[in-house]
């Protein structure tokens, strides 16, 4: 028979998978700020692609304070995530509604990882691993933070403008767009 694993057993894989997903996200973030038409949204991926980075170091950070390998264990959650990223950049959407896509697919990311950093906060709290703990509620706000900086851009103005371009009729402001591929989208003014 098995031998029967502990929380601080799925605590390590749980590590270990989140430390994958970031190591993934490394390689998915560069290819959403070159698809970014917005300089703020570009801006935005850029500067969270740097954060990840800071994070993957506090993991490595966690691992040691734990004496524990630093490894990851394939995320099958995030690659989903960057896999349905991905088909958004290979779609003919105009600019402002490709901005509005990166934003859902960026969002998509934070928001599994918060959900994955709560828990591992929480355990690392319950099992009295406190420098763990603190470290990991520090990308836990990160994450949170990056969240709100891709919500407040959304609702600053490019959904708006991505909605404008579906339904001039209703107010556009912005006319016709051009496409990823240059070509105009229609307008129907």
């Amino acid at each position: 028979m098995a031998e029967a694993t502990t929380l601080h057993d799925a605590f390590i894989d749980e590590l270990r998978d989140t430390y994958d997903a970031e190591r993934q996200l490394t390689k998915a973030l560069p290819k959403l700020a070159k698809a970014a038409s917005s300089p703020d949204l570009r801006k935005a991926f850029e500067s969270h692609l740097e954060e990840t980075k800071v994070q993957i170091e506090r993991l490595e950070s966690v691992f040691q304070g734990l004496d524990e390998k630093v490894r990851g264990k394939h995320c099958d959650g995030i690659a989903g995530i960057i896999e349905e990223g991905s088909a958004i950049l290979k779609e003919d959407f105009d600019d402002t509604t490709m901005d509005a896509c990166l934003i859902a697919a960026g969002q998509r990311a934070e928001h599994y990882e918060i959900a994955a950093y709560g828990t591992l906060v929480a355990w690392a709290r319950a099992m009295g691993h406190d420098d763990a703990a603190e470290k990991l509620q520090e990308t836990l706000e990160e994450e949170k933070a990056a969240d709100e900086k891709l919500s407040a851009l959304a609702e600053g103005g490019i959904n708006q403008g991505a909605a404008d371009t579906a339904h001039p009729a209703a107010g556009s402001r912005n006319g016709a767009s051009k496409t990823k591929n240059g070509k105009a989208g229609a307008s129907r003014r």
